[in-house]
């Protein structure tokens, strides 16, 4: 009976979180739908030579862009959930680990959803690598990239005393993550003092995965033809000259992943710590 009482009680607390949030939710739904289409009706039926591949990268970098900054909307909703939780849990009403799981349970699936909103127009409309299991796995990395996105959001709202120092931290580290993405500056020409910047960017490994998903079955496949039917690029080509020379796709999944979870934990370990130090 306890066990009953317990479950249906969280259920219903993952109901009112969906209530409370249901502007966030309607937001994000729209913002995944005419971002998709929009971005989509701008790179329609991309062409498969030099120019369509430099089309390719811009895409790529654009839609993580898009992605990661999108997910700033959520820290008003983050920081007003915040000051009603150390009040519950300074008291022992509520524990900081039991917001954390529901927060995590309740958001996974609907931005699953989110990602798929947004994956295929912007797939299939641009016309991007034809397999199904490219497509897949690109609309995995999607989800993948606004769930750290997510996690980044909600551990530095934990930081933020309010809305614009907050705002102003997330759109600071965003910037510095993608300077070093090795996007606009390869890596070897990144100094050395900056190179940790460039193995914690969150726009790095989605980059490369999206890239190594995109031209790893067509390696052999020709993207540019001097006269003579010589292939002067190929897949393989556009892969190296990114430094992508081995499939480290799921790699980055899992590194992708690990953000995911490092991002909550620390949040979770800073609520926990001022939880402890708020007086009612």
């Amino acid at each position: 009976m306890r066990k009953t009482k317990k479950a249906g009680k969280g259920g219903v607390g993952f109901w009112k979180i969906i209530y409370r949030t249901k502007q966030l939710f309607l937001a994000r739904t729209m913002q995944a739908i005419v971002g998709g289409l929009g971005l989509a009706s701008v790179y329609v039926k991309v062409r498969k030579d030099e120019e369509g591949v430099a089309e390719r990268l811009g895409l790529f970098a654009f839609s993580l862009s898009f992605l990661l900054s999108s997910t700033v909307e959520a820290l008003p909703i983050y920081l007003q959930e915040r000051r009603v939780l150390m009040k519950e849990a300074s008291r022992g009403a509520y524990k900081i680990s039991s917001y954390m799981i529901a927060n995590t349970i309740v958001f996974m699936p609907f931005l699953f959803a989110v990602s798929i909103l947004f994956a295929v127009p912007v797939y299939w409309i641009v016309g991007l690598n034809p397999s199904i299991s490219a497509f897949a796995f690109f609309t995995f990395v999607v989800w993948l990239i606004i769930l750290m996105a997510s996690s980044l959001v909600l551990f530095l709202s934990a930081i933020s005393p309010d809305f614009i120092s907050g705002n102003s931290l997330i759109c600071t580290v965003l910037g510095s993550f993608f300077l070093f993405s090795g996007y606009f500056i390869p890596k070897d020409n990144i100094p050395k003092y900056w190179l940790f910047m460039y193995y914690v960017s969150l726009y790095r490994y989605p980059l490369d995965t999206l890239l190594t998903n995109e031209y790893w079955s067509l390696r052999n496949e020709c993207f540019s033809w001097r006269l003579g039917n010589m292939c002067i690029l190929s897949g393989n080509d556009v892969l190296k000259s990114r430094g992508l020379e081995k499939d480290t796709r799921w790699i980055n999944v899992g590194i992708m992943f690990g953000f995911f979870l490092f991002y909550r934990v620390l949040c979770w370990i800073i609520l926990a710590r001022k939880a402890s130090t708020t007086t009612i």
